[in-house]
């Protein structure tokens, strides 16, 4: 009887241990796919910016002639922008420096460019749709902004989980990786002034 009464509560132990190991690695999956939306949210944020430039472009070349570099460099900044995305599947530090680098390398030529073509035709500073596009672009820099503040949050919660003893054993035998972070880019500092974009 001793022998049966102690096979039950050995019985009664393994199956708490595997209950609380589902319950942990359901958790896992749920706060990764939650890091896995916010990924979304960034790429579509940095798309939505992306998307606003041929605009930009566009406005500058009704007010000019200057059909050369200036809107070449612009053309192929985001087109390598445009080519990275994040990608869940190889998330690593260096992935999203890349990323990142490929992003603020857009928003440099873009300002450079545009700053040459609005020196030669000041008038386009006044033109309603180019004053329009500001704010959009500006509008986007929030996004982009709050959709990174957003990952970084929701990877630290997974991180966090992820850590804890004796989540971390769970997450090992589930091939669960901790997430990198955003870093802030170089000069930021300081807030990104939109209107230097377009020589204000």
């Amino acid at each position: 009887m001793k022998k049966l009464g102690g096979l039950i509560v050995v019985l009664v132990v393994l199956g708490l241990l595997v209950l609380w190991g589902i319950r942990v690695y359901n958790n896992l999956v749920s706060k990764q796919e939650t890091v896995e939306q916010a990924v979304g949210d960034i790429n579509a944020a940095y798309q939505k910016r992306a998307d606003q430039i041929p605009n930009v472009a566009a406005t500058a070349k009704q007010y000019s002639d200057y059909e050369g570099e200036a809107f070449q460099n612009i053309v192929e900044a985001r087109a390598k922008a445009t080519s990275t995305n994040l990608d869940m599947s190889n998330m690593s530090e260096q992935q999203m420096a890349n990323f990142q680098k490929t992003q603020d390398e857009l928003m440099k030529t873009m300002r450079a460019n545009l700053n040459v073509i609005v020196e030669q035709y000041p008038d386009l500073k006044a033109n309603t749709l180019y004053l329009n596009l500001q704010e959009s672009i500006e509008s986007c820099e929030n996004q982009i902004a709050n959709a990174r503040r957003n990952f970084n949050e929701k990877a630290q919660d997974f991180n966090q989980y992820l850590r804890r003893f004796p989540n971390n054993i769970i997450a090992g035998f589930g091939h669960f990786d901790k997430m990198p972070y955003f870093e802030a880019s170089e000069g930021a500092e300081t807030a990104p002034n939109v209107k230097e974009l377009f020589n204000e």
